[in-house]
């Protein structure tokens, strides 16, 4: 990051104004004459994250900054690209959730992947809003610091066993226990879907199983689909459809980054993170279409496409979740393509086996200003993934309602009484928005945040 956040102002800190286009009129007529002028210059109209840098005898004198119609916290995340260096303040009443969405979304637009090209931005410093939950914040802009940046690392760099090391390395800094299944002992320890995936590729195929919390609290487990690179298998994808794979392992990702700000912020939890991790690979033990191919739980899975594998991997993930009788399982995957098409690449896909959890995760999604979608887990679509050699196939049928199938594939390896929700989502930003830069993305991240701490802190 180029931006960091500061304790207190100093006499060359500037002030920002964040106003929204309804009390423009009234804000800029108060404003002194040099300000006025300067907006009207400008053309200032307070649209969502707009910025106005107004001068003064030494530089910037007041930053204004457009909220739109109303309140809308990601317009703070332009700041730490549209800024001089220097130090600033945010001035106003803000309430305290106020004040910390304005940090997170400072924090997540300060966001620079550098790994491979450093970045030569002036540094910003903000001074933490009034009332801000500094460790809540914190947490959240680590989390999906997380995230993003093994999402934006190529394959050359995360395969399974680097997805591995970077699980340790969290379990290693927050107190958590992680064991890894690798290779042949996955078959040993009967995860065969996974191994069947992964085999073909230089690097093993692992399971990546954290644990962290008291035994006492509420049993929380997350399962995130970990594709380092997916070819598509022998059923391989064009050069188009193989570009962005390197964020397939987005789920994983995602998981992973909400795990950690769970452990940070100390949620009241039994949490278990359970990572499979693989490349879906070419070579000459690579699993083949029409395959039938055992999993954890027994079902007998006919391939009917290579490159529907995520849902494989996943399938052994869930059963072992399920065993633990979890008080809630969640999963984040990079499933489908036909989410995108149902949604977009911007909003994430929900399904949810209990009406209750979905509301509070739809509910938490708008106030942190994050929305997901929830689709239907439609079960007479279940008929579309049968298959005559086994007990069921890894795709549909027919071409229609493929996130929905997909995920009634998955509602298949988790048991009826545990309360389950699956993301599908696009794990990636196609172009720059405030707050949301070009390239990975820790999707529904603060939203499921946002729900699990109102459930497990009320």
């Amino acid at each position: 990051m180029h931006a960091q956040f500061v304790a207190r102002a100093t006499k060359s800190t500037r002030p920002i104004h964040p106003v929204t286009q309804g009390d423009l009129p009234g804000r800029r007529k108060s404003a002194i004459g040099r300000t006025q002028m300067w907006l009207q210059s400008v053309r200032f109209s307070a649209k969502p994250g707009e910025v106005a840098l107004i001068p003064g005898d030494d530089g910037v004198a007041e930053v204004w900054l457009g909220m739109g119609e109303t309140f809308s916290p990601d317009a703070f995340g332009v700041l730490p690209q549209s800024l001089p260096a220097g130090r600033y303040v945010i001035e106003g009443d803000l309430d305290p959730d106020q004040s910390t969405l304005v940090a997170v979304a400072f924090g997540r637009g300060a966001y620079v992947f550098d790994r491979y090209k450093k970045s030569d931005a002036p540094n910003v410093e903000l001074v933490w809003p009034d009332g801000c939950d500094k460790v809540l914040a914190g947490a959240l802009i680590e989390g999906v610091t997380l995230g993003r940046d093994l999402i934006n690392t190529p394959a050359q760099d995360m395969g399974p066993e680097q997805l591995s090391m970077e699980v340790q390395k969290v379990a290693k800094a927050t107190g958590a226990r992680c064991t890894v299944i690798e290779g042949a002992q996955l078959l040993r320890r009967n995860y065969p879907a996974v191994h069947a995936v992964g085999r073909a590729a230089a690097q093993a195929p692992r399971l990546v199983d954290l644990r962290w919390g008291k035994p006492s609290d509420p049993k929380l487990t997350l399962v995130g689909k970990g594709v380092t690179f997916d070819s598509g298998g022998l059923d391989i994808k064009p050069a188009s459809g193989m570009l962005l794979m390197k964020k397939d392992m987005g789920g994983a990702a995602i998981a992973l980054g909400l795990a950690q700000a769970i452990m940070q912020a100390e949620l009241p939890v039994r949490l278990r993170l359970l990572i499979p991790a693989v490349e879906n690979a070419i070579s000459g033990n690579a699993f083949h279409p029409l395959d039938v191919l055992s999993t954890r739980k027994g079902i007998t899975v006919e391939v009917g496409n290579t490159d529907a594998e995520g849902r494989l991997i996943l399938s052994d993930a869930l059963t072992e979740a399920c065993s633990e009788k979890p008080d809630l399982l969640i999963d984040f995957a990079t499933l489908t393509g036909a989410a995108r098409v149902a949604l977009g690449t911007e909003v994430p896909v929900m399904f949810a086996s209990d009406d209750s959890v979905a509301e509070g995760i739809l509910a938490s999604g708008e106030a942190v200003f994050e929305p997901v979608w929830r689709l239907p887990l439609h079960t007479p679509y279940r008929r579309f993934l049968d298959s005559k050699v086994a007990d069921i196939s890894n795709v549909s049928s027919q071409s229609f309602g493929g996130a929905i199938t997909a995920a009634l594939f998955l509602k298949e390896f988790v048991e009826p009484e545990v309360p389950w929700v699956h993301f599908d989502v696009m794990a990636y930003n196609l172009d720059a928005q405030p707050a949301r830069p070009q390239g990975g993305e820790a999707m529904a991240l603060r939203a499921v945040f946002d729900y699990l701490q109102s459930r497990y802190n009320a």
